[in-house]
């Protein structure tokens, strides 16, 4: 039996978020990516390798790997200690409307 009211042509990515996720798992999912995004770009702009953030954080580089590619959701503990190094850390700011 077919299902015609599952199409995954033409269905992009956006589409399919809004349909099966919740707004704050969209939300959360977005604010994970950023946070990740800037701490490449840091360590890419100090030119510090993965194995270097590993000696000044002690977030041992397999970690760092992980988390920079997505599969795995760091503590905050690991996101802080893997920002100081870099210069950077996190702040809790209004949302944007």
């Amino acid at each position: 039996m077919v299902n015609n009211n599952i199409s995954s042509v033409g269905t992009d990515w956006e589409d399919f978020r809004k349909e099966f996720f919740t707004p704050e798992e969209n939300a959360a999912s977005d604010l994970r990516v950023a946070i990740i995004g800037e701490i490449i770009k840091a360590r890419q702009e100090k030119g510090i390798s993965q194995k270097k953030l590993e000696e000044l954080s002690g977030v041992k580089q397999p970690v760092i790997a992980r988390m920079e590619n997505g599969t795995t959701s760091p503590q905050i503990e690991t996101v802080l200690k893997v920002l100081v190094p870099l210069g950077k850390t996190l702040a809790v700011v209004p949302i944007k409307k």
